[in-house]
Order: C-alpha cells, then sequence, then structure tokens
C-alpha cells in the first residue's frame, strides 16, 4: 500500500470560520515538513457546530447602552466578538471613550479585538498560555484587581456569550459582588445529519485519525446517541484536546485515545505534528 493511501488525517472541528486560519497553518507546516507522511497528511474540515449571530434589534439598542456604563467587558470567545461587534451602533472606540478594559480568555480573541479597533494596552489575558480559558482569565482578573484597587461590588461587568456554555465566570463574578449583565449574541447550530462532510469523513477508511476537539459542546454533539460511532471509528481514531473538560468528554464518547495539549493555535498546531511524527516513527501503530 503506499504512502499517500494510507495517509494520515487531521480532522479541524471547529466552525469553519475560526478553522481556516488553523487549518492553512496545519497544511503550510505538514507540506514543508521532510517527512513523505506529513506531506501526505490530510486535513479535512467538519465544523460541528455552525455559529448564527443574533440580529435583534433589542439587542442592538441594549448592547451599547450597557457598554457606556460598564467597567469591564469580557467576550468569552472570537465567536462572542464577531457576533458582538455586529450589534453595536458604532465603532468600539466612539462607544468607548473612556477605554474600559476588556477580558479575552486566549490569542485568538485578541487578534480580534484588534482588528476591531480594540487597543492592546487594555486587553486582559492569561499570562499562562497553558490557561487561557475562565479560570485563567478570572486569575488573571484577580490580579488587576489587586493592582488597581477594584471593589468588585462597584464593578459593572458585561459577558458576551453564546447560548448556553461558560457559566463558571458568571457566577464567580457574582459571587465577587459584580455587577453583572450578560448578552448572547449567537447561537450554535449543529451540523446537519445530511450534511456531505459525515459522508467524506465516514468514506476515508483510512484508521490514523486525529480529531482536534476544542469545544465540549461540539463534543457532545459527536456524542449523542444518533451518531454511527462504528462508522466514524472513534474508538480507533486519537483526539487532541487543549482542556482537561473536553479530553473527559472525548474519552467518555469513546475515542481510543485522548491527548491533551495547551491552549490556542501555536499548541495545537505543534501537537498535531508530534502525532504525525510519531507515526513515522512507528507506523504500524495506529494510535498512542
Amino acid at each position: 500500500m503506499s504512502i499517500a493511501s494510507n495517509a494520515p488525517t487531521i480532522i479541524v472541528t471547529r466552525p469553519i470560520a475560526q478553522a481556516q486560519h488553523l487549518i492553512e497553518q496545519l497544511q503550510a507546516a505538514l507540506t514543508a515538513s521532510a517527512s513523505e507522511l506529513a506531506q501526505q497528511t490530510k486535513v479535512l474540515a467538519l465544523p460541528l457546530l455552525k455559529i448564527v449571530p443574533k440580529t435583534d434589534y433589542q439587542l442592538q439598542v441594549e448592547i451599547p447602552a450597557a457598554i457606556s456604563q460598564a467597567d469591564l467587558v469580557i467576550f468569552v470567545s472570537p465567536n462572542a466578538i464577531e457576533c458582538g461587534m455586529r450589534l453595536l451602533s458604532a465603532p468600539w472606540h466612539e462607544l468607548t471613550p473612556m477605554q474600559i478594559r476588556v477580558g479575552v480568555m486566549g490569542e485568538s480573541s485578541k487578534r480580534a479585538l484588534l482588528h476591531h479597533g480594540v487597543d492592546a494596552h487594555i486587553i486582559i489575558l492569561p499570562r499562562d498560555t497553558q490557561q487561557w480559558d475562565s479560570e485563567g482569565l478570572w486569575q488573571a482578573l484577580q490580579e488587576e484587581q489587586q493592582k488597581h484597587n477594584w471593589d468588585w461590588a462597584e464593578r459593572r461587568v458585561i459577558i458576551f456569550k453564546g447560548d448556553g456554555g461558560r457559566e463558571w465566570l458568571a457566577d464567580t463574578l457574582l459571587a465577587a459582588g459584580a455587577q453583572l449583565e450578560t448578552f448572547s449574541v449567537y447561537s450554535r447550530v449543529p451540523l446537519e445529519k445530511s450534511n456531505p462532510l459525515w459522508q467524506a469523513i465516514q468514506a476515508n477508511s483510512n484508521d490514523k485519525k486525529l480529531w482536534l476537539l476544542t469545544s465540549s459542546e461540539a463534543v457532545r454533539y459527536l456524542g449523542q446517541p444518533d451518531k454511527d460511532q462504528m462508522a466514524l471509528n472513534l474508538q480507533q481514531a486519537s483526539a487532541l484536546c487543549p482542556h482537561e473538560n473536553i479530553a473527559k468528554l472525548a474519552s467518555e464518547i469513546g475515542f481510543g485515545e485522548v491527548r491533551l495539549c495547551g491552549s490556542g493555535d501555536a499548541a495545537l498546531l505543534k501537537a498535531s505534528l508530534q502525532w504525525v511524527e510519531n507515526l513515522v516513527k512507528d507506523p504500524a501503530k495506529t494510535t498512542r
């Protein structure tokens, strides 16, 4: 059997808008590799969830008014940034002349904020790249609180998020006494069972597959009873996860091997290439 016919596959499960940059990075790194197996590795997109921005007129009225009174704004993801910015009545810098602080959980979100004209010096980001999550952001916010002597009881905080998910940080802020308002600015719609992308994955008979899983909700959807786990062959596949909670869910739905990596695209890219490198060293084994 030729290398091309037995080449590994990397499956990127992010919403398509956030997946494209990572897919391009993966393809470029694999092509540049000295390994023939890496050069033949396929990268497939399977956006398990579609992001649908909300367009409610009421939100378009309420959000700018809330921002004008806020001391801190938090976006839980790049999707929250893109969908939240759509609902603003004016550019960010015009709505926030006092340059209120903005908290995010990762480098992709920081890039999205910069794209929308948010000044880098007002962005709060977890220092530890291994903890680009709610807990990491809360730690960064506590550091800011100590540095500036904030009283959470006097802080008006807004969180932009999607329907469901990421309640831990909101609960923590409320427990600390913050005045909190949340806006759900997008919905997640599962990939239809009839979508040909499912068939493309199932038709790929190679059992050397690495699934990049970056969303707990997406993993839950993948594990629903109406998904044919045998056809997807998850028990022979590897999962790569940037968070312990996602890794736990991946194990629960039947992945044969679950790998944990750091947060952010750079960590996903590095770990994906390491997975391929391990296959080059020992091609007889499909998962490890």
